[in-house]
């Protein structure tokens, strides 16, 4: 519920606005120690039904990885970790812990027998310094220097003591995946998107009777954010806080950042169970316990490194921008080695966010904090899922997107870029969309902005007709009507995205 019906606002309520843009930048480095680890830093996590043509009984899950890749990062660019474990999980019935986890394993393999590509020079074979000697047509190419496979395995139960199964190419039968390289240049991969393209796999999926799809590799970050800006203490022009009808006015920063995307589509039976339509997905990246460096390591690929010991959590990601505005800046390491089932030690983050009072300090701005505590309404929205719209019938406590499978998916043209809070304020039919799952062009800053500075209150009425309790009403919220006005001035509906699986867009190239 959003600036639909956005006119002239003040100019302290764009401002505030900004302030809460910058702190809403995705997963990107949201707590101290992921920001030391970047391959195993998720920035986003998509949940949907399926809205490609004729793909109407399918989920789409989509985990982003590694953030803000400059396209000419090389000469390694940005290969996955193979001592890491990435996952996606997935709770159908509500009680806030995995009933299926989707596993990815990479590997990367030196050419040559673990040598590298080689060239004759002076006579003596010399090993090229770059992951590639000439045109890529695909991972076995002989340019290629370093070739990167991945397996995919489901696991139904508990991660780690389930019921474990592997995913197979439904065209030849095998456990491993080719990953494509990453966007180099025009003179390494003539034709990006069509060698991409060549990476989209149909999988059979142990247990399911319908093949479904798995995609890994590099993509455009699908997020849109002013960050710099905003971090520099809203330092933004007048021009563009001034009119909240400006949607777009301030610039996508991110709009040259590439990730790195683990995609999956599943069919809808595969996932729910026992008639709840209703299921919950996030997803997190583990690494070994322990670690050894090896001082003079030896020749090959990434031999520094000795792991060994336990998995341990240290990636968590279900709804967006719970770790970077929610969490306190003491418990976001906790927070990313935490599970669903365990929220309880972060409740009083949810029900008594300070966000809102640090607008208040930061801009100046007293008494402008909705004053409705506990705040059932995030409660409702981050932790239960919105009664009669995507929360199961025996729900527990605990953060996570939540999807109602029941409900049809929209064709991209017709989706509300701000889901289910534009929908309601436009009289529509999009109810596929955020916080009901997420879908890539949902603009979860703004919903969550209106969301935190009390909107949903707004809507909820004195006869509590959305169910957040009788304290979350109009009287609570101080800045009334203008709680749906709130925007970040960066435009998500203008992201470039494909019509179909893998929905993200082709990467940015290292070469115009």
């Amino acid at each position: 519920m959003t600036h639909v019906l956005t006119r002239a606002a003040p100019l302290w309520i764009a401002a505030a606005l900004t302030v809460c843009g910058s702190a809403f930048a995705s997963s990107h480095r949201e707590a101290p120690f992921i920001a030391t680890s970047p391959k195993v830093d998720a920035t986003d996590f998509y949940l949907f039904r399926s809205y490609e043509p004729d793909r109407a009984g399918f989920v789409t899950l989509i985990a982003n990885y590694q953030p803000l890749q400059d396209a000419y990062g090389g000469p390694n660019y940005f290969a996955m970790d193979p001592n890491a474990l990435y996952e996606i999980h997935i709770d159908n019935n509500g009680d806030g812990q995995e009933d299926i986890t989707f596993q990815f394993r990479f590997k990367n393999t030196l050419a040559g027998d673990g040598k590298g590509v080689a060239l004759p020079v002076g006579g003596s074979s010399v090993a090229i310094p770059l992951v590639q000697a000439g045109p890529v047509s695909n991972v076995k190419d002989a340019n290629l220097n370093v070739a990167e496979t991945y397996t995919v395995s489901i696991v139904r139960g508990e991660r780690r003591k389930g019921n474990v199964a592997t995913l197979t190419n439904a065209a030849n039968g095998s456990a491993t995946f080719d990953k494509p390289v990453d966007n180099i240049g025009r003179k390494t991969i003539a034709d990006y998107p069509a060698y991409a393209a060549k990476h989209v796999y149909a999988v059979n999926i142990p247990g399911c009777g319908t093949p479904g799809k798995v995609f890994a590799g590099q993509r455009k970050d699908p997020f849109a954010v002013n960050l710099g800006t905003i971090f520099d203490l809203v330092n933004a022009p007048v021009s563009v806080i001034t009119n909240p009808d400006l949607i777009g006015a301030a610039p996508n920063t991110i709009a040259d950042k590439n990730v790195t995307t683990l995609a999956l589509e599943v069919p809808i039976a595969c996932l729910v169970a026992n008639n709840e339509p209703v299921i919950g997905g996030w997803t997190t990246a583990s690494l070994r316990q322990a670690r050894l460096l090896d001082p003079t390591p030896k020749a090959g690929h990434q031999t520094t490194e000795k792991v060994g010991g336990a998995w341990t959590q240290v990636s968590r990601l279900g709804m967006p921008l719970v770790n970077e505005v929610v969490i306190g800046l003491k418990d976001k390491d906790r927070f990313n080695g935490s599970r669903p089932k365990d929220d309880g030690q972060f409740a009083t983050y949810v029900t008594n966010p300070s966000l809102p009072k640090l607008l208040e300090i930061a801009l100046a701005l007293p008494n402008t904090a909705p004053t409705n505590y506990p705040r059932t309404d995030l409660v409702t929205t981050f932790l239960t899922g919105i009664k009669g719209v995507n929360q199961p019938a025996h729900a527990v406590a605990s953060e996570m997107l939540r999807l109602n499978t029941a409900i049809p998916a929209v064709p991209f043209a017709q989706q509300n870029r701000l889901g289910i809070v534009g929908n309601i304020l436009a009289g529509g039919t999009d109810n596929a969309g955020y916080p009901n799952g997420r879908r890539p062009k949902d603009d979860v800053v703004d919903i969550s902005l209106v969301a935190v500075m009390g909107g949903l209150c707004m809507a909820n009425g004195d006869t509590d007709a959305l169910g957040f309790g009788a304290a979350c009403k109009p009287a609570a919220v101080p800045l009334k009507e203008t709680a749906f006005k709130l925007h970040d001035a960066v435009d998500q509906a203008v992201v470039p995205l494909l019509a179909g699986f893998p929905y993200l867009a082709t990467p940015v190239g290292g070469t115009p």
